[in-house]
């Protein structure tokens, strides 16, 4: 829409460094697609929607036709250069602000290194499962690990824009110290260096020290509805929670939202779905994009032209004004992002 600012990313991993063959461009493109394993033979992970995205608008921000051909596509971005194409594809998407979640494995920019390359700003969101892995790797007892994770979680929320965690379920008020360590104390005498927490005991011990630092909290959860009760429970804290569910559970996040004033959704690749079950204000753009920088333009695209066509519509149909459908593409495109996240007080 005209006039709509840069957006927000309030949810993304960085790329990769490096150049990219076919093969390990397409294992990337298949993440993306929702598979899993190599294409099968004769086929080829371009013929699926991420594909077609990516050949629909990346090629002119490398100085390419659309729809050209993934060969040509690839030998282009090789003659370019990994970064010269990154950096072309990040300062074309029409993002200017990205949210990105440390702690998750691989060889991903980390936020600076992405906001130089896309001459943007880039905030560090920390994954809290990682943080409590890491700090689990040099606490030989259950003591040293609940002391050592409360002091390594207040350092990181000196200087993160908001925390991050997976939860499927959680109780509804905070597991009690004895029982915090008795549950690590089995953990660590099983896991393996490097592993992250899975016990709910664990994760929802990590959710409300999270809560406590006064951050925005992004919970990572398959089906939100599991997630009510602590939802209400933290009703009041002053603590936002931002939901991120999985695939196909997005209508239910913004419902969600709709009840609870300290929860707020992603609008999800669909906003003509989460804009009619949620306040317009309590929802926010992402395109969770990890390892391609393609995947930045596509996810960026696909809600520009989403939310054009949504807009459009309204006011075709006298539902609100112009200005109306501009400011309320703008909230959700990085307006709440702004908000919620402070990020002009960040800077």
């Amino acid at each position: 829409m005209d006039g709509m600012p840069s957006l927000v990313d309030q949810y993304s991993h960085g790329a990769v460094h490096g150049e990219l063959g076919l093969g390990t461009f397409e294992a990337h493109l298949a993440d993306a697609a929702g598979a899993a394993g190599p294409a099968p033979p004769g086929t080829t992970y371009f013929d699926s929607w991420a594909g077609l995205a990516v050949r629909r608008w990346c090629p002119p921000l490398l100085g390419l036709e659309p729809h050209c051909t993934p060969v040509r596509y690839l030998a282009r971005r090789r003659e370019l250069g990994a970064y010269r194409a990154g950096r072309a594809l990040l300062r074309g998407s029409g993002i200017g602000t990205y949210l990105l979640e440390s702690g998750t494995p691989g060889e991903l920019t980390s936020a600076p290194e992405l906001a130089e390359a896309a001459e943007g700003r880039a905030h560090e969101v920390v994954r809290l499962e990682a943080l409590a892995g890491q700090v689990a790797d040099t606490s030989g007892t259950a003591d040293s690990f609940a002391a050592n994770t409360a002091e390594a979680l207040y350092a990181a929320a000196q200087h993160a824009t908001a925390l991050a965690l997976g939860v499927d379920g959680c109780e509804d008020e905070p597991p009690g110290a004895d029982r915090v360590r008795r549950t690590a104390d089995r953990w660590l005498a099983t896991r393996r260096t490097g592993s992250w927490p899975r016990d709910p005991v664990l994760v929802g011990h990590l959710l409300w020290s999270a809560v406590a630092t006064g951050l925005p909290v992004q919970l990572h959860c398959r089906d939100p509805r599991r997630l009510a009760g602590v939802l209400r429970a933290t009703t009041g804290l002053g603590t936002d929670l931002v939901l991120l569910p999985g695939p196909r559970h997005h209508r239910r996040a913004a419902q969600l939202a709709a009840v609870f004033p300290h929860v707020y959704a992603d609008a999800g690749p669909r906003p003509q779905e989460t804009l009619g079950e949620a306040p317009f204000g309590k929802l926010l753009f992402s395109t969770g994009a990890r390892a391609l920088a393609e995947l930045y333009v596509v996810g960026a695209r696909r809600f520009l032209s989403a939310m054009d066509r949504l807009v459009a519509e309204w006011v075709a149909d006298g539902v609100c004004g112009r200005e109306d459908a501009r400011r309320i593409a703008s909230l959700v495109a990085g307006g709440t992002a702004r908000r919620i996240y402070r990020l002009d007080a960040a800077g």
